[in-house]
């Protein structure tokens, strides 16, 4: 726990002591120190705080952090920021009441679970607001005029560009900006690829893989693509398996939802059927840049630019509230990619893509993966380390990395596990969920744990609670 004293009589008119500790680090413990300080009225309404530098260097904190705890702040509506004016207290930000007034009835809380452990979803209060902000501010004063018309379905160049340079140095993708395209996600893509009836880029019968997210298999059913589910071991998808079908589907890097990677060998085999074959691999990097154990495997694509569609979005990464994804194609489906999308960009915000393409140009994205790769790390550290003292019995399986992690358990109980934990108000999945519905039950019993969408101060709490539900050994 640090205490520090904010020496600013000239600034804010006092001293003003706050007190750093608590779960997430420094910005959120800056950021919930300040947000009590005017909670409890010790910062008055119409308070200007201290410029960033001069509170960083009072605290001992980089300026970013002050700067992201302010930004926090203000996008909460505690605090104001203007040109010329700088920081202060919102007039609105009332400190609490005083006991002996009546007390203020709190608004209705949302129907909805105590405790968020689904998978899929990154912490939705990390996104780098501030960061963020500034990349929109500059991308938005140097955008040309033509910027502001009709979209290029292909995306903006200056983000196509961005993305070159960037799959190429993190995940090992070959390409150039003339093989991008710009959509709005990963459903987006497949949409795009694949269609409805024989009219889509694509056709089946598709190979994917036994567990996989429904909601994909959904929208294949729904364009016709029939389905063919490969068994998954400890090596991976059963690609060996692969006949008559004219494309795959697969998460080499981190098998969504059972966790492994697809095995070297059997990486080279899938690209040996698709020349066979002249087939193509759709390869979705959903959450590549988080490992935590060892250096991201690289990318199945880097093995043959020309069998591989490589398939990322920043939803799992910065957020999904973006709508930003990005194919990296073989050179023939360009054009029947661009053909499907239409003449003009109807999905993804134009100035949204300027905005993500300076903050990869600026370095803001490695600074956040990293950030949140070590934020993600710690999290999966405390689901193991409590896991370890309060249910031995239950295994976590897969590698370190992602947003998730694979409880296994006993034979028979993952149906009673998650009533007891809806009971309880904790949401997450199971296992038999993704499943296949022609596939075996090869995985067997087992909770598929997001430990990114808790908010990090509810986190230690979803722990516990996800632990007082598990089936004892």
């Amino acid at each position: 726990m640090t205490e520090s004293w904010v020496n600013s009589a000239e600034r804010i008119g006092a001293d003003l002591h706050l007190e750093l500790s608590g779960p997430g680090g420094r910005r959120a413990a800056l950021t919930r120190a300040l947000r009590e300080a005017v909670r409890s009225g010790r910062l008055a309404p119409g308070t200007r705080l201290p410029p960033y530098r001069s509170l960083a260097a009072d605290l001992g904190v980089a300026r970013n952090t002050v700067a992201d705890a302010y930004a926090e702040l203000v996008a909460e509506g505690w605090l104001t920021a203007r040109q010329g004016s700088g920081t202060q207290v919102a007039d609105r930000a009332e400190p609490l009441p005083r006991a002996e007034r009546t007390p203020v009835k709190a608004p209705p809380r949302a129907h909805g679970p105590r405790h968020d452990l689904r998978q899929g979803t990154p912490d939705a209060s990390a996104f780098p607001r501030a960061a963020w902000s500034a990349c929109y501010r500059r991308a938005l004063g140097a955008a040309p005029n033509e910027a502001f018309g009709p979209g290029d379905p292909a995306g903006r160049r200056e983000l196509r560009e961005a993305l070159t340079g960037y799959l190429a140095r993190a995940r090992g993708v070959r390409t150039e900006p003339d093989r991008i395209v710009v959509c709005s996600g990963f459903a987006h893509a497949l949409r795009l690829l694949f269609g409805q009836g024989a009219g889509g880029v694509l056709r089946g019968p598709l190979g994917v893989e036994a567990y996989g997210l429904e909601f994909h298999r959904g929208l294949l059913a729904t364009a016709g693509v029939r389905t063919v589910p490969l068994p998954l071991d400890e090596d991976g998808a059963r690609v060996d398996l692969l006949e008559r079908e004219r494309a795959v589907l697969l998460t080499p890097a981190h098998q969504f939802p059972t966790g492994g990677p697809l095995h070297p060998e059997r990486r080279a085999g899938v690209i040996d059927w698709a020349r066979a074959r002249g087939a193509v691999v759709l390869e979705d990097d959903y959450d590549g840049e988080f490992r935590y154990d060892r250096r991201p495997v690289g990318a199945l694509q880097g093995l043959d630019p020309e069998r591989v569609i490589h398939l990322g979005s920043v939803s799992k990464s910065l957020s999904p509230a973006l709508r930003l994804g990005w194919m990296v194609l073989p050179e023939r489906y360009v054009e029947p990619v661009l053909a499907a999308k239409g003449e003009r960009e109807a999905w993804a915000s134009v100035l949204d893509q300027l905005a993500l393409a300076e903050f990869i140009v600026s370095g803001a994205y490695d600074r956040h993966v990293r950030r949140m790769r070590q934020c993600y790390r710690r999290r999966r550290d405390r689901l193991v380390a409590a896991l370890a003292v309060h249910a031995p019995q239950v295994a976590v399986t897969g590698i370190a990395a992602g947003l998730h992690a694979v409880l296994r358990l006993p034979p028979g109980t993952e149906r009673s596990t998650l009533k007891a934990a809806a009971w309880q108000g904790v949401a997450l999945d199971g296992l038999a969920a993704f499943r296949h519905p022609e596939a075996e039950a090869t995985a067997g019993d087992g909770l598929v744990v997001g430990y990114a969408a808790a908010a990090e101060h509810a986190y230690g709490a979803a722990l516990e609670a996800l632990c007082g539900v598990l089936p004892p050994g």
